[in-house]
């Protein structure tokens, strides 16, 4: 499994040669579609109803389960334990007359967020210093997995990211720069250059392979039919183009009958995707995006945004733009009437049910499956003491990372 395609004009590429295509849309793997299987007849990886999670099927935990459909088979370190996460029914925040909803808590991933399934296999087929440019879940499970298997980590942030982050970040022992600048440009800074580190960014195509396993674990969950509709928040672009692969390659094995379609949640203050998929754009453009309680989806210039909007109109979706008071408002409903602390990052998928049930999208009768991304407890501070946080300029980069591992 080492070729890697673009989902728009199909161009292929050896991996390990870009990330982009020429055309400059993402590239993901290209998998066999006859490979991938379920991988134990008598057995889900998740309970719809009450979320029970076996241990271990067929020898292997969490995601590594669907081990036919990704590019790396051995894990290392935190990594052998991502994935496998409950998939619980919450009739308590059902809104009425809406549909069934079923919340898929990546919050009990080992650093809390459904970033540890990307960062699990990325590591798993890299060798080396890894790095990231993230100021949050990102940042913190490259770090930690990175830790755990004695590995050096470059964490690059943004200048504004808070200290009570910085030192939840720290405590493992990165490389970590504050980097003033245009910090959207980051991303590309790490395509561009040869730093002698393997940047695992929110759209690398060994993210996204190790991302699309939450979709697997649903539609197993949901064995032999799928949900009617997947929910989930929508940032880079990342999350929602590994939903999407997972459930197309699961449609071309013949494993499930139907897609479900695909929504999207954005913060109404940082809502580029949202914006697009209004105008009827296959494009998305950046926005000057406002500061947002949603600080984990607060992104201007999703990376991925195109392949996002591809995923939420091919599977006749759609993208919801969410409220700052209603996303709010849901974190709390959340967290008293649910018992589930999340980010309002993630709290806006729950309420982007609510206003597609009275926009008619989703009816009494449908299952949806709404994927909680992080959890809400980690975001007290540590400890008391401050983060040993560097900073440095963009234009500064490449040569401090390069003067970092060798």
């Amino acid at each position: 499994m080492n070729r890697l395609t673009c989902y728009d004009c199909g161009e292929t590429y050896p991996f390990g040669d870009a990330d982009r295509c020429s055309c400059g849309e993402p590239l993901w793997f290209d998998i066999d579609a006859a490979a991938v299987s379920w991988p134990d007849a008598g057995a889900k990886s998740g309970d719809a109803t009450t979320g029970a999670t076996p241990d271990a099927v067929a020898g292997r935990r969490g995601l590594w389960r669907y081990e036919s459909a990704l590019p790396a088979t051995t894990p290392v370190g935190l990594g052998a334990v991502a994935g496998g996460t409950p998939l619980l029914r919450a009739p308590a925040i059902e809104p009425p007359d809406g549909p069934r909803i079923h919340l898929k808590l990546e919050g009990t991933n080992p650093t809390g967020s459904f970033k540890d399934r990307g960062t699990a296999v990325g590591l798993s087929r890299l060798d080396g210093p890894v790095g990231t440019v993230s100021h949050g879940n990102m940042a913190l499970s490259v770090a930690a997995h990175a830790a755990a298997d004695d590995r050096e980590a470059v964490i690059l942030v943004a200048e504004d990211t808070p200290d009570s982050r910085l030192a939840m970040i720290a405590q493992h022992d990165p490389h970590l720069f504050r980097v003033r600048g245009e910090y959207g440009r980051l991303y590309y800074d790490t395509l561009e250059h040869d730093l002698g580190v393997a940047f695992l960014n929110s759209d690398s195509p060994l993210r996204v392979a190790g991302q699309k396993t939450v979709a697997y674990e649903i539609c197993e969950a949901f064995r032999p039919a799928v949900p009617d509709a997947i929910v989930l928040p929508v940032s880079s672009g990342g999350q929602a183009s590994g939903v999407w692969k997972a459930l197309r390659e699961l449609h071309a094995a013949g494993l499930i009958d139907a897609v479900p379609r695909i929504y999207l949640a954005q913060a109404a203050r940082c809502d580029p995707i949202a914006q697009a998929f209004e105008r009827g754009a296959t494009n998305v453009e950046s926005v000057r995006g406002e500061p947002t309680a949603a600080v984990s989806i607060n992104n201007a210039d999703p990376p991925s945004g195109n392949r996002a909007l591809a995923a939420a109109r091919d599977t006749d979706g759609a993208v919801v733009s969410v409220p700052e008071e209603a996303l709010l408002a849901e974190t709390d409903r959340l967290a008293a009437d649910a018992g589930i602390s999340v980010e309002p990052s993630c709290a806006v998928a729950t309420a982007a049910v609510r206003d597609l049930t009275a926009a008619g999208e989703l009816a009494p009768d449908e299952d949806v499956a709404v994927i909680l991304t992080g959890s809400g407890y980690k975001y007290g501070t540590p400890g008391d003491d401050d983060p040993e946080v560097g900073e440095i300029d963009r234009t500064d980069v490449p040569d401090a990372v390069r003067g970092l591992v060798g």
